[in-house]
């Protein structure tokens, strides 16, 4: 592995990491803006036709995910934060087009969707599964 290839690694995971980590822990807080008649997260989930109680499951998510992207070794678990993160956002991306939302609404689900895949394709060697064939 490359320097360049580590270095691209480590921005795109940790660009990663601190999305999920502020969405995640925003979606868990719910936190209402000042003037505002309901928090973000609660207005963009009903928005999207959901219950309000899958913030707080995205929320714990995304936390574990971001553990588990970044604690060393463990690489079965790191394959399910990838694939989490990866079907969270793409239910994002579709679950926004669906209700036909503007392009604005889609790239913040998008740029985190990229740097899911980014960071699994770039991983290093130790951060990988092993076959055993």
């Amino acid at each position: 592995m490359t320097k360049r290839i580590k270095i691209i690694y480590w921005i795109a995971t940790l660009w990663l990491a601190s999305g999920m980590l502020a969405t995640g822990a925003l979606q868990l807080l719910r936190m209402k803006a000042e003037g505002a008649v309901a928090p973000p997260g609660v207005e963009g989930i009903t928005h999207l036709g959901y219950p309000v109680y899958f913030l707080t499951i995205l929320g714990i998510w995304k936390i574990l995910g971001v553990l588990a992207l970044l604690v060393p070794r463990f690489p079965l678990l790191k394959e399910w934060a990838y694939a989490g993160f990866f079907f969270i956002m793409s239910g994002a991306i579709f679950s926004h087009i669906a209700v036909g939302d503007p392009l604005k609404e889609i790239f913040p689900s998008s740029l985190l969707l990229v740097l899911t895949v980014v960071s699994w394709y770039l991983r290093p060697p130790d951060r990988k599964i092993i076959s055993n064939q």
